[in-house]
């Protein structure tokens, strides 16, 4: 088993009991966890790779996956910004049309 393979199943057995299931796209989520080792190597945090990242931990900390965003996002959209964490009835209702607008400050971005 790869990395990326053993950080797919170490999170899933973590997120799922809370509510939080990974995009039916299997293919979509090994290259968004592949982002994420990369972030991880890069600056020592996994940060989303869907944004950004300053390599400044302090910084950055709201975008350390799973971000701060991901609760109000799957609960409004039924998705994350990135599509990684979904709801079960997205991947279920097939939600990959759903749009999710980044909710992080501009001002964070930069």
């Amino acid at each position: 088993m790869n990395e990326t393979e053993k950080l797919y199943e170490m999170l899933k057995k973590v997120q799922e009991p809370k509510g939080f299931y990974f995009n039916k796209d299997k293919q979509k989520v090994m290259e968004l966890l592949e982002g994420l080792i990369v972030n991880k190597q890069r600056y020592g945090y996994m940060s989303c790779p869907c944004r950004l990242a300053s390599g400044d931990r302090k910084k950055d900390g709201d975008i350390i996956c799973p971000c701060v965003y991901r609760e109000e996002d799957v609960k409004e959209y039924g998705s994350c910004y990135c599509n990684l964490y979904v709801s079960q009835k997205w991947n279920e209702d097939g939600g990959m049309d759903t749009y999710v607008p980044e909710r992080r400050p501009v001002e964070m971005m930069f």
